[in-house]
This record gives C-alpha cells, structure tokens and sequence, in this order.
C-alpha cells in the first residue's frame, strides 16, 4: 500500500462519515424541535471541545496533514462555524482540498521530516509516517468519536455503522 493509499483515503471517508453524522444531527434537531446551537454547543464535559469546534479539528489535522505531506501551503480557514449548514461546508471544503492534492505528491512523504506545532512557540519533528501514526490519526480520530459521542449522548439515533461510513 502507498503511503497515500494510507492516508488521504482514510480521510476521506471518515470525514464523509462525519458529514453524514452532522446530518443526522441537524435532522435530529428540526424532529424533536430542538434548537440547533443546543446541539453545537454542546460537551460531553465543561473541559472539553464542544461539537462545533471538535468538527473543526477534525477538519484541521485531516487537510493540514495532507498539506504537509504533500508539502503545499497549509490551508488556514477561521473557525467561525455556528450552524450546521456551516460545518457540512467546511467539511466539503477539506475533502475538496484533500481530493485535489494528486497521489503522487505523496511519494517518499513517509520518510520526509515534518515539523508541526505542539503548542505556542514549540515544535516537534517527525518522519511522515511517525506524524501519521502517532499524531495525526490519534487526533483526527479522537475529534470525529468525540463529535460523534456527543451528537449520540444527545439522543441522536447513530450506531457504530454510522461512525464507519457504512450506515
């Protein structure tokens, strides 16, 4: 398997999954006439990432991933979302950023060092696969359950199939 085979894809359907949980979601909250920002804003804990922001770092470590393994310009979109409407088109946009970058610019990205932000003013650097595996798939993934989680513990009628893209 290419190293792209092992990367954007996988993002690519985890991000079409989670589009298709915040549709349920939305559709959840016009059926049980709740407002939508209930939903939004809502945490599985007052120290955690509410729905809206834990879509947008799903978003932000699965297409500035890709940026960097391809080594393009990383893309940087405000996190601003406060509706639903608003996430599915962020969402739209880093599969579309995602789907544009060609495979082969991915050759050799497993063995290129990668220096990313671990937090103001530090850095760390990593083999392409190293960041890929240690940091990035435990992000993304961590982002999309957790956003999953609270859409579930919310009442929102999703399944384990929903999670992996196959519902």
């Amino acid at each position: 398997m290419s190293f792209y085979e092992g990367s954007a894809p996988v993002f690519i359907r985890q991000l079409t999954a989670l589009s298709a949980i915040l549709a349920k979601g939305e559709a959840y909250a016009k059926e049980k006439n709740i407002e939508p920002g209930v939903l939004l804003n809502a945490r599985l804990h007052p120290a955690m990432y509410p729905l809206t922001r834990q879509v947008q770092l799903a978003c932000d470590f699965s297409g500035k991933a890709c940026a960097r393994f391809t080594q393009t310009e990383l893309p940087t979109m405000p996190d601003t979302e406060t509706t639903f409407e608003q996430l599915q088109a962020r969402i739209k946009k880093v599969l579309s950023n995602i789907e544009a970058l060609p495979s082969a610019k991915y050759d050799g990205a497993e063995k290129r060092d990668i220096t990313f932000n671990i937090g103001p003013d530090k850095t760390m650097t990593l083999s392409g696969q190293q960041f890929l595996n240690h940091s990035v798939f435990p992000n993304f993934f961590f982002h999309c359950a957790t956003a999953y989680d609270i859409l579930r513990h919310n009442g929102v009628e999703l399944g384990k199939r929903d999670f992996l893209g196959v519902a």
